[in-house]
């Protein structure tokens, strides 16, 4: 069993906005993280909830190595992912059922770096991501998680 960390946890109201910090938040399935972007929007807007826009995650690691192979400095809120994991591979997630704390999640695929993140950070996190973004996931049971919770996979 593989057992990680959350480190931080972020949410942004809208798209393009800047991530907020938050101790925890409430995650309810088919609809996303309570205060995050997608929440609560129609079907037919496209920033509405599906199975990989619920839940995103990324090693806090991945952040780190990007600092020292790029010198890129970002806060683990820019990069845009809701949950900031240590000591956990999220790559090997995808397809697989993991828990956050008391909330069960499915890795759907992982999240790659995208030009929306790179106007909003730098250009050079493209490069620096590939492969290693992140991960989308669907949440399957409601609950809430919170800053320091374990991420268990069996």
């Amino acid at each position: 069993m593989t057992t990680g960390r959350v480190v931080s946890i972020h949410v942004a109201p809208g798209r393009g906005a800047t991530t907020t910090s938050v101790a925890e938040v409430r995650a309810v399935p088919g609809k996303g993280l309570v205060g995050d972007r997608h929440f609560g929007r129609s079907a037919n807007d496209p920033d509405a909830p599906r199975p990989d826009r619920e839940i995103t995650l990324v090693e806090v690691e991945t952040i780190e190595a990007l600092a020292r192979e790029s010198g890129a400095r970002l806060k683990p809120g820019d990069v845009r992912r809701n949950i900031v994991t240590r000591d956990v591979a999220l790559n090997h997630l995808v397809d697989r059922r993991f828990t956050v704390g008391e909330v069960a999640l499915l890795g759907l695929r992982l999240c790659e770096p995208c030009t929306h993140l790179a106007e909003l950070t730098r250009e050079d996190v493209l490069r620096g991501l590939v492969h290693r973004g992140g991960l989308r996931a669907q949440i399957l049971t409601e609950g809430v998680i919170h800053v320091g919770d374990d991420v268990r996979a069996g």
